[in-house]
């Protein structure tokens, strides 16, 4: 497809998770397990996305203890070598209401359309099987930041991951390279914040 100034216009991010899923339910296959699993490569990349979304809700204080498990597993696996996601059984076998899986995907077409302007396959070499499992670390460690339940922190630890969770869909390492700077960084600000109350609260007991 041609834009109007004659330049090809790139597939959109939700083209690839609106296939997938109406294949599989019209199939009655439609699950969490298998929506992941079909991805393939990019499972890891919208299994993030996915889940750091889910913890920028606006959720009650502390409920990254919950809502960061998912990202702590995801992250993990990669960080252990998994060519895709698995997710524990019980995870995996929910299902997935498509019509609902469709309303929240294009409802987040405003984020994507802007994404979509910047995006581009760049610096693969950072996407090499080599570089998989230190990447997964760094994620993990990331998604550890975002799972304290620490004032003020959750958010930057979740903005990185989704940043990374996009390149790594796109395969763009710019993107993802970014994402990685701002999650080193949410990373330090979380040890930050944990020294200064592990500081106050020392200093309240002497």
């Amino acid at each position: 497809m041609q834009r109007g100034d004659g330049r090809k216009r790139r597939p959109s991010l939700s083209l690839p998770i609106l296939r997938t899923s109406r294949s599989q339910h019209l199939a009655g296959t439609l699950t969490l397990g298998n929506l992941l699993s079909e991805l393939g490569e990019a499972s890891f990349g919208w299994a993030i996305v996915v889940f750091s979304l889910l913890t920028l809700l606006p959720l009650p204080p502390g409920a990254t203890l919950i809502t960061a498990l998912p990202l702590l597993v995801t992250t993990g696996q990669m960080m252990l070598g998994y060519p895709h996601v698995k997710l524990p059984g019980r995870l995996a076998r929910l299902t997935i209401e498509q019509a609902k899986l469709r309303r929240t995907v294009l409802r987040l077409r405003p984020v994507t359309r802007r994404l979509e302007r910047v995006l581009t396959p760049r610096y693969s070499a950072l996407f090499a099987r080599r570089n998989e499992r230190p990447m997964g670390l760094l994620l993990f460690v990331i998604a550890f930041a975002l799972f304290l339940p620490l004032p003020l922190s959750g958010w930057f630890p979740a903005i990185s991951l989704f940043v990374v969770g996009v390149g790594l869909v796109e395969r763009d390492g710019l993107i993802s390279m970014l994402g990685l700077v701002l999650g080193v960084a949410s990373v330090m600000l979380t040890a930050v914040i944990l020294i200064s109350i592990v500081i106050e609260a020392d200093a309240m007991l002497h």
